[in-house]
């Protein structure tokens, strides 16, 4: 299947599950996201220490625990 085919049916699809009006409204939610994720992930991993790492996993045992 081409991807012209594979697009066509998708828009069908979404207008069959939420007709033309939703169909509209859910594609305007998509936007092209910016930035280097990867770049700003390392800035903020190297940030993380192995405390700040232990203190959150048994802040969430205690969570699930409640």
């Amino acid at each position: 299947m081409r991807l012209r085919e594979i697009r066509q049916k998708g828009y069908q699809a979404l207008i069959d599950a939420l007709g033309v009006a939703g169909m509209l409204r859910f594609l305007q939610q998509l936007e092209v996201g910016y930035g280097d994720y990867t770049k700003e992930r390392h800035q903020w991993l190297n940030q993380l220490t192995i405390d700040d790492f232990r203190n959150y996993v048994k802040q969430k045992k205690v969570e699930e625990q409640e």
